[in-house]
């Protein structure tokens, strides 16, 4: 048997730190996470917002977070989940919900923060590049600034999670972005198609491919589009939707929950395990105790 080098050791092996629990679960990526939080030290404890998007199987998840020693704490936060509640219930997972997502968050957000009346940002979004700029009045507060959070999700051109950020950014919110990951950029001639881009913010290719599978295959389409077809939504009418949607977010993005069927604190609290006072611990030792001695009575009676 020729020579076989041993790599690993067990010195090697002595010595190996596994990865955070956090990175072993492919939840977070430390080495983004690090620049996405650190801070420099002479702006004075003023924190580093980001804006974080997720996506489930259901829904888009938007929130705009900070991060402290204590741990990350939630500014805004927004979910697809909520866009019925503006006129669109179908499709809470695609480019535009995702869009949608975005812009409720930042309007919630710069509502909150009392800025929304002076950052309007895109009203009429058209598919261009558009950053938003600090006012030309003096005193004038600045934007609200944060960066774009994706996680361990790949950042291919096209990808949803730049649907989310170019929703915040036509919300209001300064977002440091270029347009290279836009659905529309040519990577050849390095220019960003906007008619392609405004076609995918007003759920422009959702209604082609629904008229292209029309046309293909009408079993299949009855089928994905079941839910569009029993509301009576066609291609047609996408665009309508999304632009009433847009216009409703703006007019209110304030969070308001939804009506429970049930109290759900208090079913909770049916089944929660109260401790027990140290008196009650004395009093149930005590009885226990009675309980011992009255049945060693019985026994020595039995006996006799």
């Amino acid at each position: 048997m020729p020579f076989v080098k041993k790599i690993k050791t067990d010195a090697y092996f002595s010595r190996f730190q596994v990865k955070y629990r956090r990175r072993r679960e492919g939840k977070t990526d430390y080495y983004a996470r690090k620049r996405l939080v650190t801070q420099a030290k002479n702006k004075y404890n003023a924190p580093k917002y980001r804006l974080v998007v997720r996506f489930t199987n259901t829904q888009v998840i938007a929130q705009i977070v900070y991060a402290r020693l204590q741990g990350d704490f939630v500014l805004a936060a927004a979910s697809s989940k909520e866009l019925p509640r503006y006129g669109i219930n179908h499709g809470l997972t695609n480019w535009t919900a995702a869009y949608a997502t975005g812009l409720l968050v930042a309007r919630r957000a710069l509502t909150k923060l009392g800025l929304a009346d002076k950052y309007e940002g895109v009203a009429e979004p058209d598919g261009t590049l558009t950053m938003t700029e600090p006012l030309d009045e003096e005193d004038a507060p600045r934007p609200f600034k944060c960066y774009l959070d994706v996680g361990l999700r790949r950042t291919s051109t096209g990808s949803r999670v730049f649907g989310a950020m170019k929703g915040a950014s036509d919300g209001g919110i300064f977002i440091p972005h270029s347009d290279k990951r836009f659905p529309g950029y040519d990577p050849e001639s390095k220019e960003l198609d906007d008619e392609v881009l405004k076609k995918y913010i007003y759920g422009g290719h959702i209604a082609e491919y629904m008229e292209s599978l029309e046309e293909e295959d009408d079993e299949r389409f009855k089928k994905q589009f079941s839910t569009y077809l029993a509301d009576g939504v066609g291609s047609e009418d996408m665009e309508e939707i999304y632009t009433n949607a847009y216009a409703a977010i703006r007019e209110d993005p304030v969070f308001k929950p939804t009506e429970k069927s049930k109290d759900w604190k208090a079913e909770t609290l049916k089944f929660k395990t109260h401790r027990l006072t140290l008196e009650q611990r004395r009093e149930r030792i005590a009885e226990k105790i009675e309980k011992f001695k009255s049945g060693d009575m019985d026994q020595a009676e039995d006996d006799e």
